[in-house]
């Protein structure tokens, strides 16, 4: 394999990933409403000569090149958040501009630039004939996974692949294009949204004493949940904080791998209430929490967490804990409820996948993280990526959550831009990262060695619920 022919090429196309990445960014595409941008990839997709593109059921946009029987995908989700307050902004977040380093505008980094990176990489392959005998390379644009990470992919494996008449199995692994900070990311945390439900009685306002404020229920259980996040796990205190988990004595099994994907989490994320008026005592308060889950926790033992909390015990059955469900539709109008559960996962170091990515970036760059260096704190990349290992995981959640987590298809991550871009005002995305990941994407699929595939690549990775979920 010619590795600075790859290079040449990827850098070739360097322009026309940064035009195709601008024209995305100025259609507005949060969750449910990516039908402009979807249009705007296939176009892009048809004009390079893709040998099928189609869109799904849900929306998702699919390109593919060659013909074999075996799948390596790569996935990058085409939904943004929205752009929160616009004084915030220096720019038009959906204008944006460019320079001789960046790209500004939202998508850039989180994640609309991996799917640039993505389109040009597979033309890659297919200009240097790089796609082995026997494969082929999916390259999906996908939906809604800012609202419900992972969902896009139960559509795909349970509704298209079947109607399209591939197995699950077919696919060898994907490659999720969300940004790494230059690093290869071999998983991450999961995560759970959590709803808790007060019940409380109205009455009038000028005698409070007279009806039972959910409200003030509420205050007290909050205080735990943050408690629960905030403590520690020693015997000074009646809560034990969740970096308990980081610890053998808490956690036997699996202590070493929380301790890689950093300790779990939780805040409250929303409170709403119902009150007959504003001057009347309120009858209900819920509250939505966001968990982060690390290794060794489980969908149930986090719901029972809360459930053990000493005022949600206190006041008893006037509380519910529950898990969401998500059931928005997608841009097609098409529906795939689900549960908001979203496994933690993590694969081996040693799995082929991982280790294709690995030989790739060190014949093509080296085996340090490389990226734009610049005086311009905001300008630069390596301030994000020297000293940490090229090997290691996100911070974030992606849809690696059922690609690996409830399907056990082997995913690993390296994507253009930087985590703390994502969902940030005034963001950007580094023109080297697009060529970078195209190169990159251009190179695996020779060097994967399907000989070194083992039966099992997941060194951690979380069970699925006790619902009929697929």
């Amino acid at each position: 394999m010619d590795f600075g022919q790859i290079r040449k090429a990827a850098q070739g196309y360097g322009a026309d990933m940064n035009r195709f990445l601008r024209e995305m960014i100025s259609y507005p595409s949060e969750s449910c409403e990516e039908k402009a941008v979807v249009a705007c990839i296939r176009r892009e997709m048809e004009k390079l000569g893709y040998d099928k593109v189609e869109v799904d059921g849900l929306g998702n946009v699919i390109g593919w090149m060659g013909d074999g029987e075996k799948i390596i995908a790569l996935d990058s989700h085409i939904d943004t958040v929205g752009i929160g307050n616009l004084d915030n902004w220096e720019r038009d977040p959906y204008q944006g501009y460019e320079d001789d380093a960046v790209i500004y505008g939202r998508g850039g980094s989180d994640q609309e630039g991996g799917m640039a990176s993505a389109v040009y990489g597979a033309k890659i392959m297919k200009d240097l004939g790089l796609i082995p005998a026997g494969y082929k390379i999916m390259v999906v644009g996908s939906v809604q996974e800012e609202d419900c990470d992972g969902m896009c992919w139960q559509y795909i494996v349970n509704k298209f692949f079947p109607q399209s008449g591939i197995r699950k199995e077919q696919v060898e692994f994907v490659i999720s294009t969300e940004p790494t900070d230059g690093g290869i990311y071999r998983g991450h945390r999961g995560r759970m949204e959590i709803r808790v439900d007060v019940k409380g009685i109205s009455c009038h306002g000028s005698a409070p004493e007279r009806g039972d404020n959910a409200i003030y229920k509420m205050a007290d259980i909050l205080q735990d949940i943050r408690a629960l996040n905030e403590n520690p796990a020693d015997d000074t205190v009646e809560i034990k904080g969740l970096v308990k988990m980081l610890d053998p004595k808490y956690n036997p099994e699996h202590y070493e791998d929380a301790r890689f994907l950093g300790r779990g989490t939780c805040t409250t994320s929303q409170i709403f209430y119902t009150s007959p008026s504003r001057c009347a005592v309120a009858d209900s308060c819920s509250v939505s929490v966001d968990r982060r889950m690390t290794a060794g926790e489980t969908w149930d033992s986090c719901l029972q967490e809360i459930r053990d909390l000493p005022n949600v015990k206190r006041y008893g059955d006037d509380v519910k804990v529950s898990m969401y469900m998500y059931d928005r539709p997608s841009w097609t109008g098409e529906v795939y409820e689900t549960e908001c559960y979203f496994p933690t996962w993590i694969n081996k170091e040693s799995a082929a996948h991982v280790q294709a990515l690995v030989e790739a970036h060190q014949a093509l760059f080296g085996a340090e993280r490389i990226g734009h260096a610049d005086a311009e704190a905001k300008r630069d990349a390596m301030h994000l990526r020297v000293g940490r290992p090229l090997t290691d995981k996100w911070t974030f959640s992606t849809n690696g959550v059922s690609i690996q987590g409830r399907y056990g298809i082997p995913c690993v991550g390296f994507g253009p831009g930087a985590e703390s871009q994502a969902h940030a005002p005034n963001e950007i995305t580094w023109k080297q990262d697009l060529i970078t990941c195209a190169a990159l994407y251009a190179a695996v699929p020779g060097l994967y060695k399907e000989e070194n595939k083992t039966g099992d690549v997941a060194q951690f990775r979380a069970g699925k619920t006790d619902n009929d979920i697929l």
